[in-house]
């Protein structure tokens, strides 16, 4: 489960962070306790799905708050998210 602001600010944190914990050949992240988003959030969505992918792992997000799907249609990456 990922709880709190996922910004330009913390984002390499929590990029960091995930590479001790993501292991197994399926992943499934909880987004529903991220309260703050801008566009790194995105791109960790899209890093966290390319590093999966590069392991044969399968990584799935639930829980996708509003605000991270508006900003995911926007850049028009929602369905590589699945938002």
């Amino acid at each position: 489960m990922l709880q709190g602001p996922v910004t330009m600010a913390n984002v390499t944190q929590v990029l960091e962070e995930s590479a001790r914990v993501f292991e197994g050949p399926d992943i499934v992240v909880d987004l529903s306790g991220v309260t703050e988003v801008d566009s790194a959030a995105v791109s960790l969505l899209l890093e966290w799905r390319r590093a999966a992918a590069a392991a044969s792992r399968r990584i799935e997000y639930t829980n996708v708050p509003a605000n991270l799907r508006s900003l995911a249609d926007l850049y028009g990456v929602a369905g590589l998210i699945g938002a």
